[in-house]
C-alpha cells in the first residue's frame, strides 16, 4: 500500500510545471536592456516599450506617440515605471518569465492585468512626436 502512494505522489507532481518565479531588478534589466518588446493583452497587440541604459525606457501604445520615463525597483521585487506625463503616479508591475519570454502582471489595482511579450527586437522603437496642427 506504501508503494502504491508514492507512485500516486509522484504521478501527480510529474505533470506540474515549475512555478513562476518574479523577475528581480538585475534580472529584468539583463534580460530587457538594450531591447524593444511589443506586449499583448487578450490577443491582440497593447504597446511597446524600449529599455534604456540607466533604467531609462520609452512607452508607446503603437500610436507613434511615445513617452519617456524610468524605472525602479522595490523592496518586494515589483517594477515600477515613472512617465513624463505622469511623475507622481508610477506604474508598478510584476515580471515573470514563461517559455523564454515576459509576461506583465498590473499591481496597481488589484485587477490583475496582464501583459505578455508578443515581439523581442534590438531595432529602436518607432516615435512619431507629438500631433501637429491638432
Amino acid at each position: 500500500m506504501r508503494f502504491l502512494h508514492l507512485v500516486i505522489c509522484l504521478c501527480l507532481t510529474a505533470g506540474a510545471a515549475p512555478a513562476e518565479e518574479r523577475l528581480s531588478g538585475a534580472e529584468f534589466d539583463a534580460f530587457t536592456q538594450g531591447q524593444t518588446f511589443t506586449y499583448g493583452n487578450r490577443g491582440g497587440p497593447y504597446g511597446a516599450e524600449a529599455y534604456l541604459e540607466d533604467r531609462r525606457v520609452r512607452w508607446s501604445f503603437l500610436d507613434g506617440e511615445c513617452k519617456a520615463g524610468y524605472w525602479y525597483e522595490t523592496s518586494d521585487s515589483l517594477i515600477c515605471f515613472v512617465y513624463e506625463d505622469r511623475p507622481d503616479d508610477p506604474q508598478c508591475w510584476s515580471f515573470y518569465k514563461r517559455d523564454g519570454r515576459l509576461v506583465a502582471t498590473f499591481e496597481n489595482n488589484g485587477r490583475s492585468t496582464e501583459l505578455y511579450q508578443i515581439d523581442k527586437s534590438d531595432e529602436p522603437l518607432l516615435c512619431h512626436g507629438p500631433k501637429i496642427g491638432v
